[in-house]
């Protein structure tokens, strides 16, 4: 049993609404060094696979179908042991 980590983020000029609210709550409770902020998700799971390679291609998979919208979504992933 594998861990997979996703990473999923808005791809660049991707209007990101929920980044723009939190760097303006920031901003007033008075972190002005704040900059852009971009708002992603984190997936955790476990992959019952063979090798990292395949693990990180199954997960992959899941990615494209379900995971990440990929039209507006780019993705990460890590496999650990």
């Amino acid at each position: 049993m594998m861990k997979a980590r996703v990473h999923v983020t808005l791809k660049p000029g991707v209007l990101d609404p929920q980044g723009k609210a939190i760097a303006n709550a920031l901003h007033g409770l008075g972190y002005a060094e704040a900059g852009e902020v971009r708002l992603g998700k984190y997936i955790e799971l476990d992959v019952d696979a063979a090798d990292a390679a395949t693990a990180r291609s199954r997960v992959a998979e899941m990615c494209e179908r379900l995971l990440a919208n990929t039209v507006v979504e780019n993705y990460a992933i890590e496999i650990a042991d």
